[in-house]
Order: structure tokens, then sequence, then C-alpha cells
């Protein structure tokens, strides 16, 4: 017995059935533009940047007493 969706979808909304599977290779890919790859890189460049920020902040605190 299958379990009920008590949510149902609203118009334009997709479920995983729906989406067709990425290779890692495209996901990886370098594009530009508004694109899946591009957002995904975004996301990576930007938690690197945060990495790094907090990590001088960190030590800056730490040398300066």
């Amino acid at each position: 017995m299958a379990p009920a969706n008590p949510l149902p979808l609203e118009q334009g909304e997709t479920t995983l059935i729906d989406t067709e599977p990425v290779s890692q290779q495209e996901l990886n890919a370098w594009r530009r533009g508004f694109t899946p790859q591009a957002e995904i890189w975004n996301g990576r460049l930007a938690m690197l940047g945060l990495s790094v920020g907090l990590g001088v902040l960190l030590l800056v605190r730490l040398a300066g007493g």
C-alpha cells in the first residue's frame, strides 16, 4: 500500500519522478549565464569565500591578542 501524499502539488511544481537524471560531469561543467551549473559553481565559490573570510578573521583575532 503506497502512502498518500498529504500535500497536493501546486500547478507548475514537479516531483522527483518528473525530472530527468543529469550526469556528474554535466553538473560540474563550467557554464556561463543563468544555468544550473553556474548556480552550483556560484554556491561553491560563495562558501569558499565565506570560509576563507572567517578563517582570516579568526587568525587576525588570535594573533592580535
